[in-house]
């Protein structure tokens, strides 16, 4: 095997390139040289870590990793309390993340999980080309031919891990007045200026606490008004963590909070005159500040793929998916890690799947059995299951497995129902269970609530048509033990249990 040090994969034909050393490219290529899937991994950066490599700005993550867990360190349900680790399959491949940490906060830094990542790869001796620049998309025939800043790459199948990583300013009149998020600079030379963020997701109330010290007014402003992640039940809401701008507003610490469009910025001397619009009564109001920063997000850099056939969608240009994370309108091409958020599940209650790194890895590891059964005939073990124990192990999986909780409503444990008896399918995507056309049997899932109440719920697939079972909620979580649940799954399941 080539060392780490050198240039591993030069420009030739390959069955599969994955594109991005990221955590779902590092994940997606670990998991598919596990399964034997020979494959080319190529890298613009220069190391791991993906867009962990600057960001977040003020350093330090919104995903948390708890060193002292009620359960093991290493163990599969460790990783329900370590969302920053990614997964392997041999006990030094197992939560990093901790061995990283300075002990000052559950959410690690930056440069920690940067370091995490860099490790992962050291330790399984994952070979990637460095300085590779993916620049064009091309067919040839049945072969996909990536032109690199290294020449040319030729597969059959691609994965791109390459994250929802432009910048994106929407149009506005003034727009060359405006610096994006990734441009903010030194807190300090903030001091004492008035600050206009546009924008009301993680990435504004991240800049909004971290300025707080030193602006001397902040104001945050966005037609739509800023959701607690608490309320909406989501990471796709403001975290806790950032609450304090909020409390402010309230309080009157000079922050201002405005449901509002951005209708223009214009200089004025020194300083930028902002005009809004209110989202309700639209009545117009003109701000002045000394700097303004969109805090507005950032797009997929799919480069020409939608010109060769990947259909995308919304304001992030995600591209649209299958349960699989193949592309839905142009087959062979697979994407991982925060693109992930393109297939979002039935989205019961409102709620898809999360591309962040807790629920992507999990993602990739079974994007990786996909593309080595379904193209390489690589067929991974289906261990067989007791009839009298189907329940139980339904049951424990709510309870304790990692991918349920961490990919709520989207991941699911199945248990299929063949001529040898029941056996383990895996963990795959709901949406394929409830939508595919196999076996009789059983999937189960964690659902939450608008008012963030967890819940077993369980599909039962006979004879074509599938059947949904909600099952209680426990004030601790515990649904193994539960007697009501497990007389209603084993009803549920009726008759595929001899």
């Amino acid at each position: 095997m080539e060392t780490l040090a050198e240039r591993p994969f030069p420009p030739g034909d390959y069955p599969l390139v994955v594109v991005g050393s990221g955590p779902g490219g590092i994940q997606v290529s670990y998991s598919l040289r596990r399964l034997g899937v020979e494959h080319a991994f190529i890298s613009a950066d220069d190391s791991p870590g993906g867009m962990f490599r600057r960001f977040p700005f003020f350093q330090r993550l919104l995903s948390w990793t708890k060193p002292y867990a009620p359960v093991p360190r290493g163990s599969r349900a460790y990783q329900r309390y370590d969302w920053n680790s990614l997964i392997g399959d041999e006990p030094t491949h197992q939560a990093i993340q901790p061995e990283f940490m300075d002990g000052t906060s559950e959410f690690p830094s930056r440069p920690e999980m940067e370091a995490q990542l860099a490790e992962f790869v050291h330790r399984a001796a994952l070979p990637i080309r460095y300085g590779c620049r993916w620049e064009a998309t091309r067919r040839d025939g049945d072969r996909f031919v990536l032109d690199t800043s290294d020449g040319e790459y030729r597969c059959g199948l691609v994965v791109f891990a390459v994250g929802v990583a432009e910048p994106f300013t929407p149009e506005l009149a003034g727009r060359e007045h405006v610096v994006h998020y990734v441009d903010t600079r030194d807190a300090a030379s903030y001091a004492g200026k008035r600050l206009f963020i546009v924008g009301k997701q993680n990435s504004g109330f991240e800049l909004a606490s971290g300025l707080l010290h030193w602006a001397s007014r902040i104001v945050l402003a966005s037609p739509r008004p800023a959701k607690l992640s608490v309320e909406t039940n989501t990471l796709a809401g403001i975290r806790a963590r950032y609450l304090q701008p909020i409390e402010d507003r309230f309080m009157g610490g000079g922050v201002y909070i405005l449901n509002a469009s951005i209708e223009g910025v214009e200089r004025a001397g020194d300083v930028f005159r902002i005009k809004t619009r209110a989202t309700e009564g639209g009545m117009d109001l003109t701000i002045e500040a000394d700097e303004v920063i969109a805090a507005t997000g950032f797009v997929t850099p799919l480069r020409d793929l939608p010109a060769l056939g990947v259909a995308t969608f919304g304001q992030s240009r995600l591209p649209a998916q299958t349960a699989y994370w193949e592309s839905a309108s142009l087959p062979g091409v697979y994407f991982a890690g925060t693109i992930n958020m393109g297939s979002p599940g039935l989205k019961k209650n409102g709620v898809g799947g999360t591309g962040a790194v807790h629920g992507a890895r999990f993602n990739a590891r079974i994007l990786a059995r996909e593309i080595a059964e379904r193209h390489f005939g690589i067929v991974a073990p289906r261990p067989s299951l007791a009839p009298r124990d189907v329940v139980n192990y339904l049951l424990e999986e709510a309870t304790d497995a990692p991918e349920l909780w961490n990919q709520k409503g989207y991941l699911a444990r199945a248990v299929l129902f063949g001529g040898d008896g029941p056996y383990d399918e895996g963990i795959v995507p709901l949406q394929a269970f409830v939508d595919g056309s196999g076996p009789d049997g059983a999937a189960i899932t964690l659902e939450g609530d608008a008012e963030g109440v967890v819940r077993p719920a369980a599909y039962v697939r006979r004879g074509g048509s599938v059947s949904e079972v909600m099952l209680d909620p426990d004030p601790l979580n515990e649904f193994r033990g539960s007697a009501d649940g497990r007389a209603r799954l084993t009803a549920a399941l009726g008759e595929l249990l001899p």
